[in-house]
């Protein structure tokens, strides 16, 4: 029998991240398209799956029958180690397609720190590293996001990377490559083709030489006609296809709800800011597309919370009357509505009063910078006092825990300045306690200021590691001989995000440097190596504090100086000599053009948005008088890919597939209200089950559904591994059966580690285990050990036949064996290798089913 790595996950953490078919994902017939694009994130599938932009490509490249759309993530270390041991490729969710297989491969560029999990996903996929390497059956790697703005140092490894807004360029570039593969054109040709897309940036078309002190020379065109390469902009966002399908994850992700972006693009003008910059202008979605997004999201996800993005949400035009309308709409359905953290000159009395309806914990502010100097250096425009009037509404509307993000690293900052960040959080927590009574719990967040490329700050340089590590030092002393809760950056992840933000081609050897010693997820605490990065940097003959520690003149020519957003340098050194003179840049959107360069205020302008109506006609809905509660006994199947779900996972699956069925559920009392389901057991992780049972608690009215309507409905939104049989009323108080003996069928055939045993033998083994007194098994959960006689526990074992076995456990009060443990010692197998075998629950013999 032919494996596949789906066959090992028992052998992994997290197993849900790797089974695919989530809701709403789309396998299609491979045989029927013309093009097999993957998208891939490269980062954990949990932070892959928050991400909205891939989101968004997922469902416009899915729109066209002729593509098959597909996902990918890096796999985690455990995840890779299996890859390379059974010698298996890393491929994409849905039809399991090896990376080598695509026409296309792109990546989402959002951070740095992820270049060498792109090196390791290309590895494993079986695509060569090196963009000159890739022959011509090999799949075209694409890059996009921030990120690409400057990808000079993992440039060689790209074939093309997107620069701006994909939802459209998107299908162009499929396009591309489906013509020139039919045409039989070489690669070559393909991505000249690819190059004339408007906001497509072709590396190899490029060289780049070096003056003597390591500066960029000159970036020289090799193609011509084809000497910059300016982002894609999408003019109006209202002209986009509403994203309202996103795939819904088995696993909690960062982000596990609607997300909706309500405007693109920020017009503030902070100095630090790179996405202000590269994102311009601002285009404002409508009320009325808004509301139509989040509608048929929540029906299509079941989702139970909203969260409006923006890079300045609170500068929507029309925020307050979009929250309040949302909140008082949404409400009904127990959805919240959630906000990013806000800036402090956007945040109203009103607002706050919005947002505490559903946000309860704590609340976000981000200041910036300390003293008021600093704050007009990078234009934030918040005064103290408006920092004071933001605490006191929020602290005076019930808060009790307010973090304040800040930055250290500023230009110019001194000492000084960031006292001010100690003093005012004293500040802040005196309001707190003269708005409500109790001093508030006051937390500061520093991240370490890192100059970007496209802001005025692209020429400063950024403070060593050991001025960063300094300074975080007083900030922590100080903070905490004053009560104030503190955390920080790392600073040596901060430093490495400084080189290559700014870096040239010549990195490239130091990030596969660092991919061959071992690097991966580097922007996770726990896995950053920078003893191996500073070897690879080395090695590679590379001094770190060339590209963070210098300031650089004017005229210095920059490795992405061919690469336009649309704000000119010019623009940037006039803000540059703004920020000296601590001079304000007013916000474009509400006051005089800043003549940026990225409009042309013809197409290419801010697009603010106006009233239309559609807040007032959709008013909001009376919550139901919920009727009397009703609940119903339902029983299910669990098999397939869905067996490998944490218990905590499929309720999550069960509770959202209720809510999309229309089926209204009753909800506990208290701060956080939950649905009132309960299940008779929670199955170990990679057991497929015939006999499940739980209960649902759902409001008696005049539309609810009868028992037969309710399996209807709910098979019918189902993903597949997940059926259920029957639905029975029951009175309240009849608690879910004890299952006293339940009945296991084991498929040693079925097993990738080829147990191919003779029945003989088998029956020899059944044999003996059954003779024994006591069978002692060593039972681990993290660091807790306990050693349990699981021979009492086993009421049966017996041989179907061949290579199947039935066996019967019982329950004895506070002690219960695992049917894998069993098997393990019944063959002789570590518990690792007795995971792999295929195991059914059959059945259950009850206590009581009253």
């Amino acid at each position: 029998m032919e494996h596949n790595i789906k066959d090992f996950l028992p052998l992994v953490r997290k197993p849900s991240r790797y089974i695919g078919g989530e809701v709403n994902s789309i396998k299609k017939d491979l045989s029927t398209v013309k093009l097999k694009f993957a998208l891939g994130f490269p980062d954990a599938y949990e932070v892959g799956m928050s991400h909205l932009g891939l989101q968004i490509l997922y469902q416009i490249l899915n729109s066209r029958s002729d593509i098959a759309c597909e996902r990918v993530y890096s796999p985690w270390t455990d995840m890779e180690a299996l890859l390379r041991q059974k010698g298996m490729p890393l491929t994409t969710l849905e039809s399991s397609i090896p990376l080598s297989k695509l026409d296309i491969m792109g990546f989402s560029l959002q951070y740095e720190l992820s270049y060498t999990n792109i090196l390791n996903m290309l590895e494993l996929g079986g695509i060569p590293l090196y963009s000159h390497e890739r022959g011509e059956d090999c799949p075209i790697v694409i890059g996009g996001g921030p990120v690409a703005f400057n990808p000079e140092p993992v440039a060689e490894f790209f074939d093309c990377l997107l620069l701006g807004d994909g939802e459209e360029a998107v299908l162009e570039i499929s396009d591309a490559v489906i013509e020139g593969r039919a045409k039989g054109h070489d690669r070559i040709t393909i991505l000249k083709a690819l190059s004339r897309i408007p906001g497509i940036y072709v590396p190899s078309f490029f060289k780049v030489e070096y003056n003597p002190d390591n500066t960029v020379k000159e970036i020289i065109p090799v193609i011509e006609g084809y000497t910059k390469v300016t982002k894609r902009t999408v003019p109006d966002v209202n002209s986009l296809p509403l994203p309202s399908r996103p795939v819904v994850p088995f696993m909690e992700t960062i982000h596990d709800r609607v997300s909706v972006e309500i405007a693109r693009g920020c017009t503030r003008g902070c100095r630090f800011c790179q996405a202000g910059n590269i994102y311009r202008p601002v285009r404002e979605r409508t009320p009325e597309n808004i509301l139509k997004i989040i509608e048929d999201a929540l029906k299509n996800t079941g989702y139970d919370e909203v969260s409006l993005l923006s890079l300045s949400t609170g500068d929507y035009t029309l925020i307050e009357d979009l929250l309040t309308g949302l909140m008082s709409r949404l409400d009904t359905e127990r959805v919240a509505v959630s906000l990013p953290s806000l800036r402090v000159g956007t945040l109203s009395a009103r607002l706050a009063g919005e947002i505490k309806k559903v946000r309860k914990t704590g609340f976000t502010l981000a200041p910036e910078a300390g003293s008021e100097r600093l704050r007009k250096l990078i234009n934030k425009g918040i005064r103290e006092e408006d920092l004071h009037a933001a605490a006191n509404d929020v602290f005076s509307l019930g808060w009790k825990i307010m973090k304040l993000y800040f930055m250290i690293g500023l230009p110019t900052e001194t000492d000084d300045d960031m006292l001010e960040i100690v003093r005012l959080g004293e500040c802040v927590r005196s309001i707190g306690k003269r708005a409500s009574g109790k001093s508030p719990q006051i937390n500061v967040s520093a991240a370490s200021f890192i100059p970007k490329p496209y802001t005025p700050f692209q020429w400063e340089p950024q403070i060593s590691l050991d001025e960063c590590v300094r300074r975080q030092g007083l900030l922590k002393r100080a903070l905490g001989a004053k009560g104030l809760g503190f955390k920080w950056h790392e600073p040596r992840m901060s430093l490495l995000e400084g080189v290559f933000s700014r870096g040239d081609r010549r990195l490239s050897k130091v990030v596969l440097g660092a991919f061959k010693k071992g690097c991966r997820f580097d922007g996770w605490s726990d896995q950053f190596r920078f003893d191996l990065w500073t070897e690879a940097l080395k090695e590679a003959g590379i001094d770190p504090v060339f590209y963070t520690g210098r300031k650089r003149p004017f005229d210095e020519v920059f490795p992405w100086d061919h690469l336009n957003p649309g704000v000119t340098k010019e623009f940037l050194i006039r803000e540059y000599e703004a920020a000296v003179e601590l001079a304000r840049t007013p916000d474009c959107k509400v006051d005089r053009c800043s003549n940026c360069g990225v409009c042309d205020h013809k197409i290419i302008k801010n697009h603010v948005i106006e009233d239309d109506g559609a807040l007032k006609k959709r008013e909001a809905k009376d919550r139901e008088r919920e009727g009397d509660p009703v609940k119903v006994r339902l029983r299910y199947t669990k098999t397939g890919a869905l067996k490998y779900l944490s218990h905590l996972e499929f309720i999550n699956v069960i509770s959202r597939a209720i809510r999309r069925a229309g089926i209204t559920l009753k909800y506990s009392q208290g701060f956080h209200p939950l649905p009132k389901l309960s299940f008779a057991s929670s199955l170990p992780v990679g057991m497929e089950s015939l006999d499940e049972y739980m209960d649902m608690e759902i409001s008696r009215g005049g539309q609810t559904p009868d028992g037969a309507e309710i399996v209807v409905r709910l098979n019918k939104l189902m993903p597949e591994g997940i059926k259920f049989l029957e639905a029975v009323p029951f009175p309240l108080k009849v608690a879910l059966p004890f299952a006293m003996m339940t009945e296991y069928i084991v498929n040693l055939h079925d097993c990738p580690l080829g147990l191919n045993i003779e029945s003989k033998r088998i029956d020899g083994f059944v044999k003996d285990f059954l003779g024994r007194e006591s069978v002692e098994v060593r039972i681990q959960k993290e660091d807790k050990v306990k050693y349990v006689d699981i021979r009492p526990l086993v009421a049966g074992i017996s041989v179907v036949d061949g290579n199947t076995l039935r066996l019967t456990l019982r329950k004895v009060e506070g002690s219960s064996a695992r049917p894998h443990d069993v098997m393990a010692c019944l063959l002789n197998l570590s518990r690792e290798e007795a995971s792999l075998i295929p195991i059914t629950k059959t059945g259950t013999a009850v206590e009581h089913i009253s």
